[in-house]
């Protein structure tokens, strides 16, 4: 039995007969030119339906002399916060007309940061983003003369040009202000891991919460790596302390860890211990008890990181956009202490 050809792309000039147009009109069209009539765009659009045509994507890059590509480096992208911002970037470049390439980088140095940027450059992508909340990254971006744009998405959280973040100062101070506001003395903070931006920002909000009630500012004794084993590490300390009625974690992975811990020491939650977290994974509404978090809009990251990325892709070399705020998620891991301030 003779064996079967491959079967043979429809090409543009299968479109441009079918629609009865030249191979020009037909480029017009995908590449959606205004000259061409709204009828004869409907006639070229049904033949490429029709004949299942896919444009050669190399070749219009060519042609057009622009990739529309971003080029994205990221850390962990198991990581809530990172993953959840990749896909809030892919979905605005998308609208558009952009596509993203990724490249995960596996350690958090600066020879493997510049490695996989030269991946993406190889590419040809116009602009890269690093998604790399680490001071180490931020230190790579200034020192680094990649000749085509690039944005940090939380990695400075100073609102410096070219930088993209959640206003997670303005979150800790959310997580710490509602605890205050319940009747609690003071807030303990487990922190994230040292050299984060994110981390950092959380504990300044925290420190200046607490400062700006006049309130005892513990001392940061409990860090994690944003893990809920770190959490619940740090909640076998805390659960030994029975000064401690509120705690505000850095996440809310940790903040699991930290609530196993001390029911397991007999605290109850809220009654004994009250606890924040950050990031609103949709998990937290469905702990036990349903945990009272600090959610951050990666939607709203996603559309100013990108246009950022568009004003300095347009010649904009300073552009700069303001931190997206954070909002608290009240449920039911918070409450008064049993004894109230006096």
């Amino acid at each position: 039995m003779p064996a079967r050809s491959p079967k043979r792309h429809p090409t543009m000039a299968d479109v441009a007969a079918r629609a009865g147009v030249s191979h020009q009109t037909v480029s017009r069209v995908i590449n959606n030119a205004p000259s061409v009539r709204p009828e004869t765009a409907s006639r070229v659009q049904a033949a490429i339906v029709d004949l299942g045509y896919r444009p050669n994507r190399s070749a219009r890059l060519l042609a057009s002399k622009h990739s529309r590509l971003i080029g994205v480096a990221t850390w962990g992208t198991s990581h809530h916060g990172p993953q959840q911002v990749l896909l809030a970037l892919d979905a605005a470049a998308r609208r558009v007309g952009y596509r993203l390439a990724v490249s995960t980088l596996h350690a958090l140095t600066e020879e493997d940061t510049r490695e996989g940027v030269e991946e993406l450059l190889q590419l040809g992508v116009e602009a890269v983003v690093l998604i790399i909340p680490h001071e180490s990254m931020l230190r790579f971006a200034k020192s680094a003369d990649l000749e085509v744009p690039t944005v940090v998405v939380e990695g400075d959280l100073s609102r410096l040009p070219l930088t993209v973040g959640i206003d997670n100062v303005q979150g800790g101070q959310l997580a710490t202000r509602h605890l205050l506001e319940l009747g609690h003395r003071t807030v303990v903070h487990v922190a994230g891991p040292p050299g984060w931006a994110e981390a950092s920002a959380r504990v300044d909000g925290w420190r200046l919460e607490l400062e700006a009630w006049g309130r005892e500012v513990p001392p940061l004794r409990w860090g994690g790596d944003w893990s809920a084993r770190s959490g619940y590490d740090a909640g076998v300390s805390l659960a030994r302390d029975p000064d401690v009625t509120a705690i505000f974690a850095a996440n809310d992975q940790m903040a699991m860890g930290v609530n196993a811990a001390l029911r397991e020491a007999g605290r109850r939650i809220p009654d004994d211990v009250s606890i924040v977290g950050f990031d609103d994974l949709p998990e937290s509404a469905y702990l036990d008890p349903p945990l009272t978090s600090v959610r951050q809009d990666f939607v709203e990251l996603g559309v100013r990181a990108m246009s950022v990325l568009e004003r300095a892709l347009a010649g904009e070399r300073e552009a700069s956009v303001d931190l997206v705020p954070t909002t608290l998620v009240v449920r039911s891991s918070t409450s008064s202490p049993r004894v109230p301030v006096t």
